[in-house]
């Protein structure tokens, strides 16, 4: 699989509270290969959708969480010792601190709920 070093990272908030947020528009719109958007900010907390095909590198975060949940697609995260698999709707959190490697077999449209101080591109 070939890597994917053009990475579309906007951190800029796409919809206010009480906004409805389609997700099937953004995923429409979005002709990027990995493509992340943040939708909306919750606290001190951002929900990103992520469309994605392709790997991400190596990378941690130091100090923020990062949970993933697979809307469509297939999502694999590497880990050191071993790899987490997410089909559709299953999910898992990346504890901070732990090395990790997105990637998508095929195109995967997912979520991410991570602190808005997160660097996406790891620490």
């Amino acid at each position: 699989m070939e890597n994917a070093v053009d990475y579309k990272i906007h951190l800029d908030t796409k919809f206010q509270h009480l906004e409805l947020i389609d997700i099937q528009s953004v995923v429409d719109a979005n002709k990027e290969q990995w493509f992340n958007q943040t939708l909306t900010q919750v606290n001190d907390s951002v929900v990103r959708i992520g469309i994605v095909e392709g790997e991400f590198h190596w990378h941690k975060h130091d100090n923020d969480d990062e949970f993933f949940y697979v809307i469509s697609g297939q999502l694999l995260i590497d880990l050191e010792d071993r790899t987490i698999e997410l089909n559709p709707n299953q999910g898992t959190t990346v504890t901070k601190g732990i090395m990790h490697r997105p990637r998508a077999p095929k195109k995967t449209v997912m979520l991410m709920v991570e602190t808005a101080a997160i660097v996406p591109t790891g620490d």
